[in-house]
């Protein structure tokens, strides 16, 4: 097996293990086995979903340590770096986390957050409704703050989330950078959750799968016969 040794809840994501500390593409009974690009290993715990026949790897990255973080965010901004990105803007509510740390790894002194609660000098004509696959019947809005607009224009822009898995509210951030006349030249994420992302983002336009960079991908699990979880074979 894969993960013989339980973790109590507060004990994931907050160890990097070396590369081969566990076997891959094995079943897996209670976390599943990341593999970031330098091949180190992260533990995440795994999600069965209402079905109870498919379970997903789940990252919580505000309860991570700063140590995983910290690996999280140079490797996401070592993706991008390429790119000359000038602004990261960042996603509520965990994105948030994740862009600050993109934005000091690239060496910038600040980055854009949007959010989901309005002050009395935003416009509502810069927002959008906001919808999460964590908090599915929460209705919110998502909200730039227009004194932030001049540090987008004419920029270098990356839109950053810390998993993206329906894709809504990564997309959500596009429309509203739009509306703001801003279109990002990449997204980042730490997790792409599943392939259930790839719909959302395909009809928001196909440019921007291509533009999409992460960490690492985990798959969606379907539940075996001995009650375990397998990612489905390629």
């Amino acid at each position: 097996m894969t993960d013989s040794a339980a973790l109590a809840p507060h004990d994931f994501w907050q160890e990097l293990h070396a590369p081969g500390t566990f076997a891959v593409g094995d079943d897996f009974t209670s976390f599943y086995v990341a593999t970031l690009p330098d091949g180190r290993q992260l533990r995440l715990p795994l999600r069965p979903l209402a079905d109870g026949h498919h379970a997903l790897a789940s990252l919580i990255i505000n309860q991570a340590s700063f140590e995983v973080v910290d690996a999280l965010a140079a490797q996401l901004a070592d993706r991008l770096r390429a790119l000359d990105i000038e602004v990261i803007v960042g996603l509520p509510t965990l994105g948030l986390t994740l862009a600050s740390a993109v934005a000091q790894k690239l060496g910038h002194t600040r980055y854009v957050p949007l959010g989901t609660s309005r002050k009395f000098w935003y416009r509502d004509e810069l927002s959008v409704p906001l919808s999460s696959i964590t908090t599915p019947n929460q209705q919110k809005r998502l909200y730039i703050d227009p004194r932030m607009l001049p540090l987008l224009e004419n920029r270098r822009v990356a839109l950053i989330d810390d998993v993206i898995s329906s894709g809504t509210s990564i997309v959500s951030g596009l429309e509203l950078l739009s509306a703001c006349s801003i279109e990002p030249l990449a997204i980042g994420a730490a997790m792409l959750q599943s392939e259930r992302w790839r719909t959302a983002l395909d009809e928001a336009g196909p440019r921007w799968l291509e533009r999409t960079f992460a960490v690492f991908a985990t798959p969606m699990l379907d539940r075996t016969e001995r009650g375990t979880w397998r990612a489905p074979r390629i």
